[in-house]
């Protein structure tokens, strides 16, 4: 039985590329190739990197889809927190921090994805972007600063706290009472 896997869930291309099928595999980088690339472009700020990370996080999709948990995150949650590790862990290994490609909440810029979804499900995406960067904007100075160089900027929280000069308990408060704040105005 052909099974066409462009029309499948995220989650059954999974059970698929478990069982071996490079096809579904490959679906699976169409659907999330450029969003992974996006990202880890974003935090290393070099395109050859930025596509051996992709390439690194599909590899290991290929070798442990059977890690995925359904009940943690989505499908594509899952991705995008792995290329994100993955490009911290470079990062590290490297000791390179690309200043030059730090932006501000005011810089972000709020597109429709183009993931091939319908546009029902881009407009969906851009009105979430739009809420979520409304209520970012609605927090303390401070707090938007610990979650820019948090989420975007992929610093540990010593790391906040050393560009920062302040103590790392701070640091650490911000961050939960921002997550807090964003979870309050973000809920339906």
């Amino acid at each position: 039985m052909s099974v066409d896997y462009r029309t499948v869930e995220d989650q059954t291309l999974l059970a698929h590329i478990i069982n071996r099928r490079a096809e579904a595999l490959s679906v699976l980088y169409d659907r999330y190739g450029r969003l992974l690339y996006s990202v880890a472009y974003h935090l290393v700020g070099n395109q050859q990197l930025a596509e051996e990370i992709t390439l690194d996080v599909f590899r290991r999709v290929w070798d442990k889809a059977a890690s995925y948990r359904a009940d943690r995150a989505s499908v594509r949650t899952w991705l995008t927190s792995m290329t994100r590790n993955r490009a911290i862990d470079m990062l590290r290994r490297e000791g390179v921090r690309p200043e030059h490609n730090s932006i501000s909440w005011a810089d972000l810029t709020i597109e429709p994805s183009a993931d091939g979804h319908s546009p029902e499900t881009a407009v969906a995406h851009q009105m979430q972007k739009q809420r979520i960067h409304a209520a970012l904007a609605e927090l303390p100075e401070e707090q938007q600063e610990v979650l820019l160089l948090a989420f975007f900027n992929g610093y540990s929280h010593s790391q906040i706290a050393d560009q920062l000069e302040m103590p790392l308990g701070t640091v650490k408060t911000r961050i939960r009472l921002g997550m807090q704040k964003l979870k309050l105005v973000l809920q339906p």
